[in-house]
């Protein structure tokens, strides 16, 4: 995921970086990912749980499940990274300034973190350039996250009816060729590959959905031009009937935050030059990635 830097007149990229501000930039940024370093293996150690759990029982948990702690940590922030230096390398490929990504340590011991993002100059780029960095993201987390899942289903032992984790659709298809001896409807235990792609499967899904500043929101702007906006307000629409009608309050926080963002797309420049047919194809395409690994309920609290 991205967000638009401020629009200067035109500084630098170089020269940015050399700038006091960017290296005040760059010790943020080296914070905030051991920051979600230390918050992603106490979530791998506690097991993942929903609620803040007391001081002596994180303690106990650490202590006993330290390895566990340790490779998810090091999985997911391999499937965030991937993410992120994907967005990072096309834009600079593109010439197109953009930040190291900061990451988000989430301290409340569920997933440990909710994602990471990028600064970028998304106002100097053409529909291509837009199209190529934004996609760009999704599939390298995909690529890391798919084999973590993989593994994490391979070797995660007997079923377990009881796992309160929802599964994407591609997870199902994942476990049915891997795992074809599990009864249907039962999943293996959570585990530290498992959880991994999980999250890695969840941040892909959120983010290609077309809206605002998501990845999805960039894709739907360089495939439609600026009929996208159309389209990212037919989604928040659907989004909150959804909501509405299910009962799923847990995504209004989200939904408030994309609506404060902006649904529509800001300008980009070049509005006229076309994608192309390989560009659009892709770019339709990839508006099926957040129907297989998006999970309206992440989590079965009943």
């Amino acid at each position: 995921m991205h967000e638009p830097l401020p629009h200067p007149d035109a500084p630098d990229l170089d020269a940015l970086l050399r700038s006091p501000r960017s290296r005040r930039g760059l010790r943020l940024q080296a914070l905030l990912y051991l920051l979600t370093c230390l918050t992603t293996f106490a979530a791998g150690a506690v097991g993942w749980q929903p609620l803040v759990l007391g001081v002596d029982d994180v303690s106990v948990e650490v202590v006993d499940h330290w390895q566990r702690g340790l490779v998810y940590a090091a999985a997911v922030m391999a499937v965030l990274s991937a993410h992120e230096a994907g967005h990072y390398v096309a834009a600079r490929w593109h010439g197109i300034p953009a930040t190291l990504p900061f990451f988000m340590p989430f301290p409340v011991l569920l997933t440990g973190t909710l994602g990471a993002v990028i600064g970028m100059e998304g106002a100097r780029a053409d529909r291509r350039q837009l199209f190529d960095i934004a996609l760009a993201g999704p599939l390298a987390g995909l690529v890391v996250a798919v084999p973590l899942l993989v593994c994490g289903v391979a070797f995660g032992g007997g079923p377990d009816p009881g796992n309160p984790f929802s599964m994407p659709l591609l997870a199902r298809w994942v476990q049915g060729v891997v795992r074809p001896d599990l009864p249907a409807g039962a999943g293996v235990a959570p585990n530290a590959l498992l959880m991994a792609g999980w999250v890695g499967l969840l941040v892909t899904g959120l983010n290609m959905i077309p809206l605002s500043q998501l990845d999805g929101g960039h894709i739907c702007r360089a495939v439609f031009g600026g009929h996208g906006n159309h389209v990212a307000r037919g989604v928040l629409l659907a989004a909150i009937a959804a909501v509405v009608l299910t009962g799923r309050t847990n995504w209004v926080v989200m939904l408030v935050l994309v609506t404060l963002m902006g649904v529509d797309h800001p300008p980009i420049r070049d509005e006229r030059r076309p994608l192309g047919r390989w560009r659009t194809a892709l770019g339709l395409a990839a508006f099926l990635i957040p129907l297989v690994t998006f999970m309206p309920e992440p989590m079965r609290l009943d």
